[in-house]
């Protein structure tokens, strides 16, 4: 049943981006090219290679495909995705104001194809009155139009005119969204006053990562300028939570070397995300260990001033290694704060049962691209930033990374640093 309800739900995803690309090609190429030349020819190349790029970046990685092919695909079909997203956008603001234009148009014609005269018609007979009836010719002449010369130039400037400025604020608004994600995230920090905190752990610092997804796009340097963000701001502790990666250790290896690098007084640990379940999970836990991080699988360390546990994500229910809170948490000694590292937010009732005082996560991207932001509120609990679930603070980070597009709007990437504060301090 499952099987049959995503393939619908594929079909119907498929049919609408056919559709739109069509409405896509409609407007920008056959609106405001002329028939058979270079730029329509142009123009339909690309409607079609586009979508089909966006597909293969899409689906290379799941099939098994060289990486160098899949980083060939990838630039180029996730870009075309978040131009898709903006340009669709655009045009529909633009659409209304291309009827408008239009309609002006074909009121003022009328008056331009019948010049105003006086006296005797044009085709009037010789020595005709001036008030004689016109006698029709058996034929037009060849150099009367049947429409004003100028509706067809008119109407093409027009579309040309609206397509121009909707690809322009597309464009811009892709270029800026890609310039943020490749010059590295920005680091926060966040004051969280936990009531069980001893005075000693007053400013503890905890840098917070989430959502890298190294894969065919965001490489090694990314990954050395997440390192150096978060070295710079000299944490207790580092918590990666989750979705690291998109890809197996062969190709991905190199990528995620720079985290050797890491520094932190209590040190570097790991949860997995989502998305090393669709990598391979037990490998990349292996492979972080390898550079010196430690992976809490539904397991916890006591530190100095508090328990830090983590659990799996909820994909990993899956093959069998889902979230195990009562692993994690269960005999742990309550009188002393717990923060809790899981990579999805839909999980903080779960530690508000078990005591947590603070869980940190990512997987929402923030929304990533607005307006995903509205669809991400639909499946979690909060998006981004700081609330509160009883005696439970929660805490989502909105990625240092991006999936998919290597862009972000209205959804800047970050690191986190949590800073604990004493009540008794």
């Amino acid at each position: 049943m499952m099987i049959v309800v995503f393939a619908l739900v594929a079909l119907a995803v498929l049919a609408l981006l056919v559709l739109v690309h069509r409405w896509l090609w409609i407007r920008l190429v056959r609106d405001t090219t002329a028939p058979g030349g270079l730029p329509r020819r142009i123009g339909t190349s690309l409607a079609i290679a586009l979508p089909l790029l966006s597909v293969a970046a899409l689906t290379t990685g799941r099939a098994g495909v060289p990486f160098w092919l899949q980083q060939a695909v990838a630039w180029p079909g996730f870009l075309w995705l978040a131009v898709l997203l903006y340009l669709t956008l655009t045009m529909l603001v633009a659409e209304p104001i291309r009827a408008l234009l239009l309609r002006r148009l074909a009121h003022r014609a009328p008056s331009e194809a019948v010049p105003a005269t006086s006296g005797a018609p044009a085709n009037a007979p010789a020595g005709a009155p001036a008030n004689a009836p016109a006698v029709a010719p058996a034929v037009a002449p060849a150099d009367v139009p049947a429409e004003p010369a100028d509706r067809g130039p008119s109407r093409r400037t027009i579309a040309r005119a609206v397509g121009g400025a909707a690809a322009a604020v597309a464009l811009g608004t892709v270029a800026n969204g890609a310039h943020g994600v490749l010059r590295g995230p920005t680091v926060k920090r966040v004051k969280v006053p936990l009531a069980k905190l001893p005075r000693a752990a007053h400013g503890f610092r905890i840098a917070v990562v989430s959502d890298v997804h190294l894969g065919p796009v965001l490489g090694r340097a990314h990954t050395l300028r997440i390192v150096d963000a978060v070295n710079r701001t000299q944490p207790d502790v580092i918590a990666i939570v989750g979705d690291l990666v998109d890809g197996n250790v062969h190709d991905l290896g190199p990528a995620a070397e720079p985290l050797r690098g890491l520094r932190a007084r209590h040190g570097s640990y790991f949860v997995t995300g989502n998305h090393e379940y669709f990598s391979g999970a037990a490998q990349w836990v292996d492979h972080v260990r390898e550079l010196g991080l430690t992976p809490l699988e539904n397991a916890r360390r006591v530190l100095p001033y508090f328990d830090l546990a983590g659990v799996n994500d909820i994909a990993g229910e899956s093959e069998g290694q889902g979230p195990d809170f009562q692993a994690a948490l269960g005999d742990r000694d309550r009188s002393r704060a717990a923060v809790l590292l899981a990579h999805q937010p839909v999980v903080i009732h779960d530690a508000v049962r078990h005591g947590v005082d603070l869980q940190l996560s990512g997987h929402t991207h923030g929304g990533q691209l607005w307006p995903g932001n509205y669809l991400a509120e639909l499946a979690n609990p909060t998006v981004a930033g700081l609330e509160r679930y009883g005696d439970t603070q929660l805490y989502v980070s909105r990625g240092a990374g991006a999936w998919g597009p290597p862009v972000r709007v209205g959804a800047p990437s970050d690191i986190t640093v949590v800073e604990l504060a004493s009540y008794q301090a």
